[in-house]
């Protein structure tokens, strides 16, 4: 059984790499500093279609159930770019193993703009 998974005794129970997305997507965004999550060209289509997208979002489960995301962010202008990814990071951490009781190997911030408010 992978790390993902785990069985009651009413069968098994499976986390999908877009509920992992999801919780990771919340967690930055609730960082003062935090603009939005970055993103391509889809994910920007899809949010001003009033979407919200997490495929902008990359996770991976390596074969011992540890965890890596990639979280793209914007940054809001004037704050401490080094400081809010360590924030990101962190909030993202606590987020994951407080839902999902998964092991988080990585957590890697791809600061990919500055906006202004």
């Amino acid at each position: 059984m992978r790390k993902e998974e785990s069985a009651t005794d009413l069968g098994l129970i499976r986390i999908h790499k877009n509920v992992i997305a999801s919780i990771a997507s919340l967690a930055a965004t609730e960082i003062q500093g935090v603009k939005r999550i970055g993103g391509d060209f889809k994910s920007g289509v899809m949010e001003m279609m009033g979407q919200k997208s997490h495929s902008s979002i990359k996770v991976d489960i390596n074969k011992n159930g540890e965890v890596v995301v990639d979280v793209p962010v914007v940054i809001k202008y004037g704050y401490n770019i080094p400081d809010i990814a360590a924030r990101v990071q962190e909030s993202v951490r606590l987020g994951l193993e407080k839902m999902t009781n998964l092991s988080v190997k990585d957590i890697n911030v791809n600061v990919q703009a500055i906006e202004r408010e």
